[in-house]
């Protein structure tokens, strides 16, 4: 009998592994306990901030608040009768990412601005971000909060733009950057390559953000190291040959990791957030990538 019950016991531990196989399946990934995510607070950032470790009053280094101490409740769940709402008050810095990782799937979701601001993006434009195939430890980057990831970036006016995060790299169809203008995605333009040293950031290709007060939905599509951001329903960027430079110079392939929503100085709201499994790239974006 023992060994029978432990049987059905890992049966029913696959279960949800099996439903994301499921090509067809969505699985929500936001509950009222946020059951599927960690989180990782890091610094409340100064305007002065040039990339090194802040130092407290005396000029000793100071230590991130670090992971699941979320005492200050940055990241919390509102009980909405249409579903549960993540609330990201943005004060500190950091990131809920999944305890799970992904690979070869369909994320969507929807998301809309709070009101408030803090330092030091009080007089910027509101900003946060979905980044993908995130490995390693979080505080990895500059701003010393995200792990090493591809960033599909949420900012006001500038939904579906790309950031490489630490010592990522990508390719993306993109207009080449020239002076102090950045690249700019559009479809049919060859791919570039965005890495730490060079061109690290892309424009959207258009803006397709929701008026102000009303929900935006985004769908990230990664399968075997191409992507696609997706705004309301809009093509913004088409990027393949996901991947890592080591300190040596390494290239390795970055197709599989966690999830993270950002915190990034600003209020925000997600709901709706859900993922699939895909067994190919669908059939209406293949083209984008010949």
């Amino acid at each position: 009998m023992k060994r029978i019950y432990l049987s059905i016991a890992g049966i029913i531990a696959l279960i949800p592994l099996f439903s994301l196989q499921k090509a067809d399946d969505w699985t929500s990934l936001l509950d009222k306990n946020l059951s599927q995510w960690e989180n990782y607070l890091s610094y409340e950032h100064q305007l002065n901030y040039n990339g090194k470790i802040p130092v407290d009053a005396t000029g000793n280094p100071m230590a991130p608040i670090g992971y699941n101490k979320d005492t200050r409740k940055v990241f919390s769940v509102i009980d909405d009768p249409a579903g549960p709402i993540l609330h990201v008050s943005g004060e500190i810095y950091g990131c809920l990412f999944t305890r799970q990782e992904f690979e070869n799937y369909h994320l969507r979701l929807q998301v809309k601005w709070g009101k408030r601001k803090y330092v030091p993006r009080l007089d910027k434009l509101r900003d946060s971000g979905i980044l993908y195939h995130s490995i390693g430890e979080a505080g990895a980057e500059y701003w010393r909060s995200w792990m090493l990831s591809q960033e599909f970036q949420i900012m006001e006016g500038h939904m579906g733009d790309f950031w490489c995060q630490a010592n990522s790299a990508i390719d993306i169809r993109s207009f080449p950057s020239e002076g102090s203008m950045s690249r700019v995605a559009d479809e049919k333009q060859p791919f570039g390559t965005l890495k730490q040293g060079g061109d690290g950031f892309c424009m959207r290709s258009g803006n397709y953000e929701s008026p102000a007060g009303e929900w935006t939905t985004l769908e990230l599509i990664c399968f075997k190291g191409k992507s696609l951001h997706i705004v309301n329903g809009h093509v913004v960027m088409i990027l393949q040959n996901s991947r890592y430079i080591t300190s040596t110079g390494q290239e390795v392939p970055m197709s599989k990791g966690k999830i993270q929503l950002q915190s990034e100085a600003a209020e925000v709201f997600y709901r709706a957030i859900q993922i699939k499994s895909l067994a190919n790239m669908p059939k209406q974006y293949e083209h984008l990538f010949l």
